[in-house]
């Protein structure tokens, strides 16, 4: 006859498994003998290494009294339903650990591989951490509020960084985020930026990017507030001032 820690030990657990499984209704509770132990015969070591086996094997123990009273052809029944949904289990869980190295990445989840490209890109060009992600943050808010706008700003985006010169000028906007509002070198930058856009046919006011895009923009860095609420301004000013089109129609 065997103690509960001899009982154990057969099936290499622990006693507290083995009083679960005594809670639980799996493995019957001997009464206590004359000596107040709890004493098991060979039958109760059989069960448990049994028991033990199965839950091993990844059998919930809530299927496990069921099986070890199983027939033969129920047991194979059995065992088939229980590789299946293991098999469920592994494949979610697999889904879980790509979706998991996807967060890893942050911007990989949500966008699509042409903007992660382009992240990746300022990157490379010295644009900061910090700008890199503001920028992810931007491309997130673009696609849900308007996605068929998103394939024309990687074009334009791209095409920015092809331009030395419109890189240089973003390299700056970068370094200025930190910039008190009032800094002077902020309206020498404002006159850069405004005289390349003006060159370029850029329209600030008419730009199509939506608004809470650039309320993200403007919470980040006061000095980026001024610069695109200048930007904007003197575009509109432009648009103001500029001579409307002559009507060409046979009737006018």
């Amino acid at each position: 006859m065997l103690t509960i820690s001899q009982l154990a030990a057969t099936a290499n657990v622990t006693v507290r498994t083995v009083r679960h499984y005594h809670h639980i209704g799996l493995l019957p509770e001997p009464e206590r003998d004359a000596s107040g132990y709890r004493r098991y015969g060979a039958q109760a070591a059989v069960d448990l290494i049994r028991i033990r086996t199965l839950a091993d094997a990844g059998v919930p123990l809530a299927r496990i009294d069921a099986l070890l009273h199983a027939q033969p052809d129920e047991f194979d029944a059995a065992l088939t339903d229980i590789d299946a949904a293991l098999q469920r289990k592994i494949e979610q869980l697999t889904t879980y650990r790509r979706r998991i190295t996807e967060l890893a990445g942050g911007e990989r989840l949500v966008l699509p591989p042409e903007v992660v490209a382009l992240l990746d890109r300022m990157r490379g060009l010295g644009v900061s951490e910090r700008r890199v992600l503001l920028e992810r943050d931007a491309w997130i808010l673009m696609q849900a509020l308007d996605p068929h706008l998103v394939p024309r700003r990687i074009r334009e985006k791209n095409a920015g960084f092809d331009d030395p010169e419109a890189t240089r000028l973003y390299l700056a906007c970068d370094q200025s985020v930190d910039w008190d509002p009032d800094d002077p070198r902020l309206d020498q930058l404002i006159d850069d930026l405004d005289a390349w856009e003006t060159r370029h046919e850029r329209d600030s006011s008419q730009a199509g990017y939506p608004k809470l895009v650039s309320a993200r923009v403007c919470e980040a860095s006061p000095a980026w507030q001024r610069i695109i609420s200048a930007l904007t301004h003197r575009a509109e000013q432009r648009h103001r001032h500029r001579p409307a089109a002559p009507n060409n129609r046979p009737d006018s």
